[in-house]
C-alpha cells in the first residue's frame, strides 16, 4: 500500500491519481470531524472540500518529522472549521440525526435516539477548544499525539483539555442519565 506522505507528494506534483487515492483514504474522518464539530452537514461537506483543496496549495507546508498526513489534514481541517464557527456563531447549529426507530423496540430506539441526540447536544456546547480534542480523541480516535500535531500544541494540551472537557459533559449530561467515559 502506497503511504500517505508518498501520496500527498505525487499530487502535489500532479498526479490525479494520487490525489484521488489520497482524498478517499481520509476524507470521511475529515468529514466527520467537520460534521461533529459544527453539527452542519453542508458545513461539513464545505470544510472536507475546501481541505482538500488546501492541500493542493499548503500541501508543500507538511514535515513528515512533525506529524502524519492525517494530522496534518485535520489541522488545515481545524482552521477552517473554526473559521466557519466563528462567521457562522449568530446562526443556529443543524444537529443532523438518524432515524433509529426499528419497528421492534420503538421505545428503546427512541430513548437511544434522545441519548445520542443529548450527547450530541452536548458536544456541539463545549467551547471549540474542548469540542476539538473530544472530537479528534474519543469520536476520530486519533491518538494524543496526532491531536497534539493537528492542533499545532503540546500532547499535555491535549490531554488536559480533554480531561477538562470531559469533565464538562459529564457535568452536562449528569443531569440526564448518560454515562460519560474516559479512556
Amino acid at each position: 500500500m502506497v503511504t500517505d506522505p508518498i501520496l500527498l507528494r505525487q499530487a502535489l506534483a500532479g498526479d490525479e491519481g494520487a490525489f484521488t487515492a489520497l482524498y478517499r483514504r481520509r476524507q470521511g474522518g475529515i468529514y466527520r470531524f467537520a460534521m461533529q464539530m459544527t453539527g452542519s452537514v453542508e458545513a461539513a461537506e464545505d470544510v472536507t472540500q475546501e481541505t482538500f483543496l488546501a492541500v493542493l496549495g499548503a500541501g508543500s507546508r507538511y514535515e513528515e518529522a512533525r506529524g502524519t498526513v492525517a494530522a496534518f489534514l485535520y489541522g488545515i481541517a481545524r482552521k477552517l472549521v473554526l473559521r466557519r464557527l466563528e462567521r457562522d456563531r449568530a446562526s443556529s447549529i443543524d444537529a443532523n440525526g438518524a432515524d433509529c426507530a426499528s419497528g421492534e423496540d420503538i421505545l428503546g430506539d427512541l430513548t437511544r435516539h434522545e441519548t445520542i441526540e443529548q450527547v450530541r447536544s452536548a458536544v456541539l456546547r463545549l467551547p471549540a477548544v474542548y469540542r476539538e480534542v473530544v472530537v479528534l480523541c474519543d469520536l476520530q480516535d486519533l491518538s494524543y499525539g496526532e491531536a497534539a500535531a493537528a492542533l499545532e500544541c503540546p500532547v499535555g494540551t491535549v490531554r488536559s483539555r480533554l480531561n477538562r472537557a470531559r469533565a464538562l459533559l459529564k457535568q452536562k449530561l449528569g443531569t440526564v442519565g448518560v454515562c460519560v467515559h474516559g479512556r
